[in-house]
């Protein structure tokens, strides 16, 4: 499992909505596609021999042509550790239940009246599950909360729900106070400023607090709430793109805003079911731990149904997953002499044994060939040496043609808004 992060991305209000009919028709289409590829009939696999030479026996490989006929297969039901691979499945999942243009909200409410540009009683952060709240974030709230009229603030900040600052979890929201109080994140106040249009430095922006300690008892009850701001974070289409491109690991904390990694598994079994439940198990939604489980087979069949989720809403791989060679993070060193050529997810779980590569490549010969490897209990460098073999043989027997993308995708944190509250 990968640990490389990008400089940083919990909660979604009122749950996951429900779906259009043209969306739910486009994705009945979808499911009866998914249900007839990686058809075994017709001629001996062509890429057979590549898979054993270069993955070896009994290592989970498999490769299906645009036509559903199978390329390779070796172990291609075997269940193992997918390591973060894990996330190609929550990134359907989060797609399936949210859809594209989803936001993550993070609400801010004082306990008390707004009077004279200060909040008699404490501020009140609600998190709302947002993987993507960096200290851009943070500064963005401030200028919000400086153009509300909000100076200081009598009591202290508090949490309500799951938060999270730079990928890390910020329970008490000591982070976030300082970040409102100027002595974090300065470095970033530069871009946000020029983003809300103002030419007032930190300084003048900057909150004050009372004494008490962040996170610590509210101040007396009884008072009228304010409403002050609500925090909207990119869109989810952005946010999986760059998390994936990192194979960040907030990806679990992330399945709590659709139900957590069962409400994932249970997703991902519904769009693929002709694949036998014990071949996906997913017990964490970045692919940590010791439990989750993904056979070949089922990783391209999940590979389908995000294929397929994303044409019902005009968008494809590229869109959510990164290029090799072009976008930042576990994939922009590989298949270096084929830039543009891979679309896919890596995983590395050494302490399970696992090190994993799944995509899609664009071939003249095989059309849009969507593959697996997952490798199980062999040393992370020769397993990566492995994969990288049976797909640069894939892309020389198929003829690439490299994807048509060619802007690296990089976080984008002040596409996000911020709404006043009356």
């Amino acid at each position: 499992m990968s640990t490389k992060r990008a400089r940083p991305l919990h909660h979604s209000v009122g749950g996951p909505r429900p779906r259009r009919r043209s969306t739910a028709l486009c994705l009945l289409a979808a499911l009866l596609g998914v249900a007839a590829t990686a058809r075994a009939d017709g001629p001996a696999a062509p890429l057979q021999d590549l898979a054993l030479r270069t993955v070896g026996p009994g290592q989970g490989v498999m490769a299906v042509a645009q036509d559903g006929s199978v390329l390779a297969s070796e172990a291609a039901d075997v269940a193992v550790h997918p390591a973060s691979v894990t996330k190609v499945a929550t990134t359907l999942a989060l797609l399936d239940r949210l859809g594209p243009t989803h936001r993550f909200t993070t609400r801010i409410v004082g306990t008390g009246p707004l009077e004279g540009g200060r909040i008699e009683g404490d501020l009140v952060v609600e998190g709302g599950h947002d993987p993507f709240f960096v200290y851009e974030s943070g500064l963005l709230l401030l200028a919000g909360l400086n153009e509300r009229g909000v100076r200081r603030v009598d009591g202290t900040l508090r949490l309500d729900g799951p938060f999270l600052l730079n990928w890390e979890p910020d329970p008490d929201g000591r982070r976030l106070k300082a970040v409102l109080e100027g002595r974090e994140g300065k470095g970033s106040w530069p871009a946000v400023a020029r983003r809300v249009g103002t030419s007032r430095s930190l300084g003048e922006e900057m909150l004050s607090f009372g004494t008490r300690a962040a996170g610590a008892a509210s101040a007396p009850a009884g008072r009228v709430p304010t409403p002050l701001l609500e925090y909207r974070s990119p869109p989810l289409l952005h946010v999986v793109k760059v998390m994936n491109g990192y194979s960040n690991n907030v990806f679990h904390q992330v399945a709590d805003a659709i139900g957590g990694p069962h409400a994932v598994q249970d997703v991902v079994r519904a769009r693929v079911p002709a694949i036998p439940g014990n071949e996906i198990v997913i017990d964490n939604g970045a692919g940590a731990g010791s439990t989750n489980r993904l056979s070949p087979r089922a990783t391209i069949a999940i590979l389908d149904a995000l294929q397929a989720e994303l044409k019902c809403h005009g968008l494809q791989l590229t869109d959510v997953l990164p290029v090799s060679g072009i976008d930042p993070g576990t994939l922009e060193d590989r298949f270096a002499e084929s830039r543009g050529a891979v679309v896919g997810k890596t995983g590395t779980f050494g302490s399970e044994g696992a090190s994993a590569l799944a995509g899609a490549v664009r071939t003249r010969r095989w059309g849009v060939v969507r593959f697996a490897v997952l490798n199980r209990d062999v040393p992370v460098p020769d397993a990566r040496a492995r994969q990288d073999a049976f797909v640069r043989g894939l892309l020389e027997a198929g003829e690439v043609v490299p994807w048509p993308y060619s802007t690296p995708t990089r976080p984008d944190y002040l596409s996000a808004s911020v709404v006043p509250l009356r």
